[in-house]
């Protein structure tokens, strides 16, 4: 994706416009503790989508998402005549994902570490089951295996091998 610096600088614009309209200007009381966490704005300037989240529970962003849907038209008319520009974008809301991601993936983290210490109290009193190393043993050599002839190299006399008949 091309990114367009004149988006962008757009895109940074509206949110500081949006967030002022609901900090003063939008009086709607379905409207909780929302925070806009970013704008992006399409390459031709002709939409925006601003994301934003909302403390507090279900109800809450339910009540803020209906109330922001509904203060569309007034936020859209702000932007139009700050910005100045000869087609104002639509604007889309959308509900940022982000906390509930990073909660996710606080949980998952906090698991982790639970089980890394349990594992690390099983791995302390942790014992082989069939001793030390149970695949080391000490050398036995054979009787038989000391009073047989060898070659150099470790093989047996020509005579001790079998012939091909």
């Amino acid at each position: 994706m091309v990114d367009h610096p004149r988006a962008r600088r757009l895109a940074e614009r509206i949110q500081v416009i949006v967030a002022q309209m609901l900090e003063g200007r939008i009086k709607d009381p379905r409207l909780g503790f929302v925070t806009i966490t970013d704008v992006r704005v399409t390459g031709d300037l002709q939409h925006a989508s601003v994301f934003y989240t909302v403390l507090g529970d279900e109800n809450e962003r339910r009540d803020s998402t209906r109330a922001l849907n509904s203060a569309r038209g007034t936020i859209r008319s702000e932007v139009g005549r700050q910005v100045g520009i000869r087609l104002t974008p639509t604007i889309e809301f959308h509900l940022d994902a982000v906390p509930e991601n990073a909660a996710s993936f606080d949980k998952a983290l906090h698991e982790a570490q639970q089980r890394d210490a349990e594992l690390q109290r099983i791995r302390e009193t942790a014992q082989y089951a069939a001793g030390e190393d149970p695949y080391r043993k000490p050398r036995e050599l054979d009787s038989e295996a000391e009073d047989a002839p060898s070659d150099v190299d470790g093989d047996t006399e020509a005579s001790d091998r079998p012939t091909a008949e």
